[in-house]
């Protein structure tokens, strides 16, 4: 059963919300891009969003396909003081309504596992990023004591969370996504195996592609 935006978002600032700040530290870190227009994929309330705009220069597109969300993420973005540099939009990333060759930083927590064509997707994130552009996309809950405090809670709440993320996790594992990502046809990648989760992460090469006039 699908959650509502409301209870989506109860779980994120109630439950989730200290890992954001984590990952965003963490994405920069590898990604070494901190100025330019990020994307956050899978948006949600926004809580990955503001991390960013907190931690570094970036102005940051937050697409989520409810469009409930971007309500919520227009809320959160003014409590966090950042609601300058962030811009809600509704928007899937099968088709994402971005022009080619502009994002620096693309950024995706949790929502690889929802994506109904990820081959798809993967084309539209190499589409949209910039030449030196980086994507980090995954699932990770920041820190082993983050990781047991949140499982703890969500087992709470929900007994069959463990059941849950395992079949998530069965449906992206490492062989699968290199997989995808080779039929996408997507040029430099990798799968980065951190101890508190999995990413993909795609770069653009650096070098402008010259497209000659017919």
């Amino acid at each position: 059963m699908k959650k509502s935006a409301e209870g989506f978002t109860r779980i994120a600032r109630e439950v989730f919300a200290p890992i954001y700040p984590v990952i965003a530290e963490q994405v920069l870190t590898w990604s070494g891009i901190r100025d330019g227009l990020s994307l956050d994929l899978g948006s949600g309330p926004g809580l990955l969003s503001a991390a960013l705009a907190e931690k570094s220069g970036l102005s940051v597109i937050a697409l989520d396909t409810d469009p409930a969300m971007a309500r919520i993420t227009h809320e959160t973005a003014a409590g966090h003081g950042c609601a300058d540099r962030i811009t809600p939009i509704t928007g899937d990333v099968h088709c994402m309504p971005v022009r080619d060759d502009t994002v620096s930083l693309i950024v995706s927590r949790g929502s690889i596992f929802f994506w109904k064509d990820r081959v798809r997707a993967f084309q539209e994130i190499e589409r949209v990023l910039r030449p030196g552009g980086v994507a980090l996309i995954g699932g990770s809950f920041g820190t082993p004591a983050l990781r047991e405090t949140i499982f703890t809670e969500m087992r709470r709440r929900n007994p069959d969370w463990d059941r849950d993320v395992a079949r998530r996790s069965g449906w992206a594992t490492p062989e699968v996504l290199l997989r995808e990502l080779a039929a996408s046809g997507v040029a430099l990648y990798r799968i980065r195996k951190e101890e508190e989760g999995l990413w993909v992460e795609i770069r653009k090469d650096p070098t402008p592609v010259t497209r000659h006039a017919r």
